[in-house]
């Protein structure tokens, strides 16, 4: 008894310290976006969810694959063409997501400057930000309005700059409104120095992507080119009876499962290849 005695008033004193000790409270983190999410949001596109995009390319496939069985009578063509017809609207978004970021890339150093501009005439940080809905750059007024709204109405400007940095979704985006955070939180006079640099930087970093982009689209539009030759051909077959019925057997439909899977390596490759450093969001 008397071991047990000991370990039972030592358990109890080592509960009785513990409980002195404030139990530090736990981070809330945001939840992590999707993938498809990332990309909308990317590509400006708010009132598409992912599951809408999803049903889309489902929906877009089928029906492609429907209206090529109806012209050609061959499932496995029809079915090639299906799952290119159900990759449209992910390639749309993708290519409307490179441009948005294109064109906001040759922006950021006017919002800098904007920035630095108010802030040197004495405005606080949301006024500052408030007034590039009327002055900031065209294409983005209408996301600064938004911010604005949103500051109006609750009077939070963390919750505010959460909410724009998730309707800008780009990295100079989050490194800019961090900066900002930053400054509000532990103050500093170096803000107007800060933006000033990183104005200079973002011009001379966009004029270098620029010129690299302008290379590299050479390259890439004559392998997409190469990749998409063999299936215009397959289209042109498609028109000749013989062809159809070759490829309505099954080693017609493993060549053109073959020819898919080759295809879609190669493009990956391609792309891998080619494909010039992003800007990963990692102030989320």
């Amino acid at each position: 008894m008397a071991p047990l005695l000991g370990v039972l008033a030592g358990t109890g004193l080592f509960l009785i310290w513990w409980s002195f000790w404030e139990k530090p409270a736990a981070v809330k983190r945001r939840p992590r976006a999707s993938r498809i999410e990332d990309l909308l949001a990317a590509a400006g596109i708010e009132k598409v969810t992912a599951a809408g995009l999803v049903a889309s390319c489902l929906g877009l496939g089928v029906f492609v694959a429907l209206v090529f069985f109806v012209i050609s009578g061959s499932w496995p063509m029809s079915v090639c063409f299906g799952l290119f017809g159900g990759w449209l609207p992910v390639s749309i978004v993708r290519w409307r997501a490179i441009k948005r970021t294109a064109v906001l890339r040759q922006l950021w150093p006017d919002v800098a400057d904007h920035l630095r501009s108010a802030i040197r005439a004495g405005l606080s940080l949301p006024e500052a930000l408030i007034q590039l809905g009327e002055k900031g750059p065209e294409e983005l007024r209408h996301v600064f309005r938004d911010f604005g709204a949103d500051y109006r109405a609750g009077g939070q400007f963390d919750a505010s700059l959460n909410k724009l940095k998730d309707r800008l979704a780009d990295p100079v985006a989050d490194r800019i409104v961090e900066a900002l955070r930053l400054t509000r939180e532990v103050g500093g006079s170096d803000l107007g120095k800060l933006l000033s640099t990183l104005a200079e930087f973002l011009r001379e970093n966009a004029r270098t992507r620029s010129e690299l982009e302008a290379r590299q689209s050479w390259t890439v539009n004559a392998a997409r080119l190469a990749v998409a030759a063999p299936w215009m051909v397959m289209l042109l077959l498609a028109t000749r009876a013989e062809a159809v019925n070759a490829y309505n057997t099954p080693m017609g439909a493993g060549v053109l499962l073959g020819g898919l899977v080759v295809s879609l390596i190669c493009y990956s490759v391609m792309l891998r290849i080619g494909a010039l450093p992003q800007d990963q969001r990692v102030l989320r």
